[in-house]
Formats: structure tokens, sequence, C-alpha cells
């Protein structure tokens, strides 16, 4: 654990008590639910209940543009919940989990660049193993919705942090103060939080993956002492597979390219998912060598 990790678990400490930490876990995925049932009635209120349950529909598979950023804003619900459980359960505020601001941007600058510039680089050299792509969204289309993507990506990107890495490793580390308790138990929450039927015969890849992504983030949110440069990788990383190149069948309507014939078989998109793992690797020790140079 870094002198700055240990700064700024300072304020953690005094509330840091493992029911408080399961109890506000709860309450923050309460907030969330409650925030998507607060949309879901303005949809009804704007379009009647013919109109919820096509917007439901199409948030189910992500389709279209709009969908997607109407998924990326549910996750306001969850800032709101780690906002006001921080206030109310433990008396500080989302600066004592995130870290200093000018610390948060600094970092969070890097690690878009230096995913953009490992991760997009080898992302492209691995475009000759897939099947031939073509324009999924007209130029013009997925400009217009580019500033509301962006913005719903730094929503969701920086909630998943915020509660995973913030919230929940901030708190574990303050009460155990053991590496293999808080790195290990946000990284599992982390990988199970994206288990879903959807991802096919891949499923535990997927969450294998995800998991490798969460135990990199909080491995460098323990290094660096704020959320910036894993809030930086997540949302370069998203920002690839959600608004560049869409190879699932899942959150694929606001990709600028897809596949041609519909997403890649589950057969194709395995090596390509251990590819992806091992270019996370090379991006996390491009992060530790900076670390070890700044």
């Amino acid at each position: 654990m870094s002198p700055a990790y240990e700064a700024l678990l300072a304020r953690a400490r005094p509330r840091a008590q493992l029911w408080r930490t399961i109890l506000g876990f709860g309450l923050i995925v309460a907030t969330y639910v409650l925030w998507m049932l607060v949309l879901g009635a303005a949809l009804w209120v704007q379009g009647g209940l013919d109109g919820l349950n096509d917007w439901l529909l199409r948030l189910g598979s992500g389709a279209d543009p709009g969908s997607v950023v109407l998924m990326l804003a549910t996750f306001v619900g969850a800032w709101l919940g780690v906002w006001w459980v921080l206030r109310v359960l433990h008396g500080r505020g989302l600066s004592s989990v995130t870290g200093r601001a000018p610390v948060v941007l600094r970092d969070f600058v890097t690690g878009l660049a230096i995913m953009a510039a490992i991760g997009g680089v080898l992302t492209l050299a691995l475009l000759p193993l897939l099947p031939p792509l073509q324009l999924n969204l007209a130029p013009a289309v997925w400009l217009g919705w580019l500033p509301l993507a962006l913005l719903g990506l730094l929503i969701q990107t920086g909630a998943e942090e915020l509660v995973f890495r913030g919230y929940v490793q901030g708190q574990l580390a303050a009460r155990f103060g053991r590496p293999l308790v808080y790195l290990t138990v946000p990284t599992v929450l982390f990988g199970l939080a994206h288990y879903g039927p959807a991802s096919g015969a891949n499923l535990w890849l997927v969450v294998l993956a995800t998991g490798l992504f969460g135990l990199i983030a909080s491995d460098l949110t323990a290094r660096t002492g704020s959320l910036g440069l894993a809030w930086g990788l997540h949302f370069a990383n998203n920002t690839i597979a959600i608004l560049i190149l869409s190879l699932s069948n899942t959150l694929g309507g606001m990709a600028l390219l897809r596949v041609q014939g519909g997403p890649v078989s589950d057969t194709v998109l395995r090596p390509l998912m251990l590819a992806d793992m091992a270019i996370l690797a090379l991006v996390w020790l491009a992060c530790r060598a900076w670390l070890r140079r700044r």
C-alpha cells in the first residue's frame, strides 16, 4: 500500500466496520435500482405503457444509439448511491474515495493515453484476424450522438470505479489492510457484476476478463491513491468496445464499425478475448513503468 493510498484511506478508517461496508454496498445497489425505476417512470409518463415496453426491449439489446446512451445514464444512480452513503453512513465526501481532483485528472489523462497508445494500436493489429468490417452507423449520425455517448461513458466507467475501487476496496483496505482482501473481493464482485447469459458460451471467460481488468484497476488505485489512472484505462477501453468497434451482440448500437453479417461467433471471439487480456497485461506493465519514473 503506497503512502498516497494510506493518506486517501485516513478518512475511511474511523468508520470502516465491516457491517457498514456491507450495508453501504447494499444501499448503493438499491439506489441504482431506484434510479432505474425513476427513469422507467419518466419513460412511461412520456410514451405510455407501450412506449416504456419499447424502450425496455431496446435497452435489452442496445441496438441503437438512443438505447445505449440511456443505458449509460442509468449509472447516475450509482454516483448518487455512493454520494449519499458516504455522507450518511461514513460522514465523508466523494473526494475521500476518488482522491484529489488535480491528481485524478492527471492520472485519468495518463491512463487514457496509455490505453490509446498500447491498447488501441494492438487492437488495430488484431483487425486482420476479424471478418470484414462495415459501417454500423452513418458517420454524421455517429458524430451527432458522440458527445452524449462520451459523457455517458464518463458516467458509467466513473460509477464502476467509484463503487468497486473507491468504496468497496477503500473500505476493505481501511478495515483489514491486507492486499489479499482489498484486492480480491472487489475483483470478484466486479467480475460477477458482468455475468450475463448474453455472453453465450464465453460467459465465464467474460467474467474472467472483466475480473482481470478489475484486479489491474485495484492494483493501480492502491499504488496511486486516486481513481484517475484506473478510470482513464476503463474509459478508453469502453470507448473502443462500445463506440468504435462492436464484436458482441449487446451494446452494439453506438459503434461506428461492426463485423459484416452480425456479431462474431463464440469460437471466433474466444481467441480475441484472450488476446485482449494479454493487451491488458501489457497496459498494466506500462502503467507500472510510468509510476516508477514519475
